[in-house]
């Protein structure tokens, strides 16, 4: 039997713009919207700041423009700073099934890419439904088995997803995309010590896949040859990464070029997990409905997932630090607890000035969970409110649909306060008009004022994006 990877291989080589479907099609232009704004937002952060200055460092050909430097640095390079600026406030698109974060990986790397080699845009588009197309498939046969042995699934995707991208817009053979994604697939990794003390290698995840799946995609174009048993035959990455589970390696290629599973990637609303941004949704719609102010709410209950639960809720003790960005962005208790007394959340619930905040850690002790066995499916629960005057108000939470007008809100919103009101309308616009065009994301690139590094670089991203 053939490798899978090169039949996936084959696949990608072969998609042209015609095969999409219109719903990818339609989905692409707010993909570009979406990561382009987060890219912006996460230009000046100090993790964006410290990998840019690697970059510009180390120094290389002068393919890729790159936010917030007066350099066109490597492909490859401009790729890794735009990845960790997509994710780094944990508000890019997500695989309910995997938990896989594929925006931040594949437009970062179609961007680079297509800029370096001046790319045809129907190679453009066609290579962005190839990485989401391949991250989903990929991520699908794990599932969340990934996180249960606390690995962090897009580290593991991502490269993998990347060199399909890459392989797809430069026109690679098949062997040459297979080779691609076997060497990627050594890159593959990332564990989730973050979560127990807030540091950045999340975000370095994210932007690594990109950096290695073009690295990946350059050498196999050169003759490297990468192994193709990758996705199969006993020393793959589910078998090394798993220990026992079973997968289902035939998501990998059932229905490919009919089914589109890169489609169920799932915008975010809010700067937080996605498993946290139903519950959101539900205790917004409750206060709001119910004129609920946080002093009248004696508590804040929620049936979860067991397998969200140990992402957001467990150890309840550390759900309720939030001395780091990523303790809040991770942290159920907290979400609610800014939703419940500010009635909104943003970027701004990330700053230190509210994170801090007493009365936020108190309102996060009244907010408790229960297990629920039944829950799983995707993003879901059930969030009851009960008030100190004995009255009960409970609500379904689910995940908001895919709204069009919600992602253009958000992408002004990030970008707003950096570039201006007016600039950010045009550049809405004209991202959702091209249908998907690398050139109209450069220019946003562009247009973003260079960047401090430290300290003062977090206090301005903070003043700019806070109010989203």
């Amino acid at each position: 039997m053939r490798p899978i990877a090169r039949q996936l291989a084959e696949w990608c080589a072969g998609l042209a713009e015609s095969d999409i479907s219109a719903e990818a099609a339609a989905l692409l232009p707010l993909r570009l919207l979406d990561s382009t704004g987060l890219i912006v937002a996460g230009s000046c952060t100090d993790a964006t700041n410290a990998t840019r200055s690697l970059a510009e460092t180390l120094g290389g050909l002068a393919q890729s423009t790159v936010a917030g430097s007066a350099q066109r640095l490597p492909s490859s390079c401009a790729a890794l700073i735009h990845g960790v600026a997509a994710h780094c406030f944990d508000f890019d698109d997500t695989f309910a099934d995997s938990v896989v974060h594929p925006g931040s990986v594949v437009i970062p790397t179609a961007v680079a890419v297509a800029e370096a080699a001046s790319a045809a845009s129907a190679d453009f588009r066609a290579a962005i439904v190839v990485g989401y197309e391949v991250a989903a498939r990929v991520g699908a046969v794990a599932g969340r088995q990934f996180h249960a042995r606390n690995m962090h699934a897009t580290g593991i995707v991502g490269p993998i997803a990347a060199a399909a991208t890459v392989g797809r817009l430069r026109r690679l053979s098949p062997e040459q995309i297979s080779w691609a994604m076997g060497l990627a697939a050594s890159m593959s990794g990332g564990i989730r010590a973050y979560a127990r003390d807030g540091g950045w290698s999340k975000w370095l995840h994210v932007g690594w896949a990109a950096h290695g799946g073009i690295t990946a995609a350059d050498l196999a174009a050169r003759g490297y040859r990468g192994p193709e048993y990758v996705l199969d035959g006993g020393s793959d990455l589910y078998s090394v990464m798993l220990h026992g589970e079973t997968v289902d390696r035939s998501l990998l290629l059932d229905g490919l070029g009919k089914v589109w599973k890169g489609v169920l990637a799932q915008f975010k609303r809010y700067p937080c997990a996605h498993v946290i941004q139903p519950f959101i949704e539900a205790v917004l719609t409750l206060v709001r409905e119910h004129n609920l102010q946080a002093g009248e709410i004696a508590g804040i209950e929620c049936a979860i997932a067991p397998w969200a639960a140990a992402i957001v809720c467990e150890p309840p003790e550390a759900k309720l630090r939030f001395a780091s960005e990523l303790e809040a962005i991770g942290s159920l208790p907290y979400q609610l607890s800014v939703a419940a007394i500010e009635r909104r959340v943003g970027l701004n619930s990330l700053q230190e000035s509210m994170r801090m905040r007493a009365d936020i850690a108190a309102f996060a002790r009244r907010v408790t969970y229960r297990k629920d066995e039944t829950l799983g499916r995707g993003f879901d629960g059930f969030v009851e409110i009960r008030t100190t005057r004995g009255r009960s108000f409970a609500i379904e939470a689910v995940l908001a649909e895919k709204d069009p007008t919600k992602v253009r809100e958000k992408f002004e919103g990030l970008v707003n306060g950096i570039l201006g009101p007016a600039a950010a309308r045009g550049m809405a616009d004209r991202l959702l008009d091209t249908q998907g065009d690398w050139r109209a994301v450069v220019d946003v690139l562009r247009a973003v004022p260079n960047r401090r590094s430290g300290a003062a670089g977090q206090a301005e991203t903070a003043a700019n994006v806070g109010s989203s």
